[in-house]
């Protein structure tokens, strides 16, 4: 590893107390569990399913149900339902509704809590937790990010996800969960995530930022953009060298 860091030395990132972590794709690799429950599947079924490419719409029309319960055109609904119901829908656009039964699309479904930890995530986040206070803040359910944190042994002080405020990241109500439940102001709070759209949000929420560039997201053909942006208090590519950035 690479250990690429980059870390303003100012004062407001010695005022930061505690840190809030996007999960999915920031502290765990979901694109890896999907492929190879998708290997075993084509195997048992005899398919040809392209799981890179089928993966990357389930998560496309995830972030438009997410989008569409922030701008309120539709209720507020569980991530694992979403989940779910894009999940029907994608198996519908493919032509692959008749190969899978309801209960083996609810196994499906639960490849999102059996997730697995990046190499730097267990090292750096137990570092980190010495000297910080550690949280979740996902987009998540908070069954589903229990049950992601206890499958990755990922050592956090508190679970946070945005079920808690019924709305979704980026809207501000979810930033104000880690306010409200961490007890610390947002200049003294660090949002850890992989996505630009979450660490914006998270600034203009009033937070220190902290970018960890995780390449492989999408895979090795996959695009990412992880270029380091003038706004960010911290850009990196693992908790390790956060770890190192914050003394910790």
């Amino acid at each position: 590893m690479t250990e690429r860091v980059f870390a303003r030395h100012d004062r407001a990132l010695e005022a930061v107390r505690a840190l809030a972590f996007d999960v999915q794709g920031t502290c765990v690799d979901f694109y890896q569990p999907i492929l190879r429950l998708g290997h075993a599947l084509n195997q048992a079924k005899g398919l040809d399913i392209d799981w890179a490419a089928l993966s990357s719409e389930w998560r496309d029309l995830y972030r438009q149900a997410l989008d569409h319960v922030i701008a309120r055109r539709r209720p507020w609904l569980r991530v694992d339902r979403i989940y779910r119901e894009a999940l029907d829908t994608l198996l519908e656009r493919q032509g692959l509704s008749a190969v899978f039964t309801p209960a083996e699309r609810d196994e499906l479904n639960q490849i999102w809590t059996r997730l697995d930890p990046w190499p730097d995530s267990v090292e750096g986040l137990t570092r980190l937790r010495r000297r910080f206070v550690t949280a979740t803040l996902s987009n998540a359910g908070m069954a589903a990010v229990v049950a992601v944190v206890k499958h990755a042994g990922l050592p956090f002080d508190a679970v946070l996800t945005a079920e808690l405020a019924h709305s979704y990241k980026p809207a501000p109500a979810v930033y104000q969960l880690a306010v409200d439940y961490l007890g610390y102001q947002p200049g003294e709070i660090l949002m850890v995530a992989c996505h630009k759209y979450d660490l914006k949000a998270a600034r203009a929420f009033g937070m220190r930022t902290a970018f960890v560039a995780r390449e492989l997201e999408f895979g090795p053909g996959g695009t990412v953009d992880t270029a380091s942006e003038t706004w960010f208090d911290i850009y990196t590519d693992s908790f390790v060298a956060l770890a190192s950035a914050l003394g910790a």
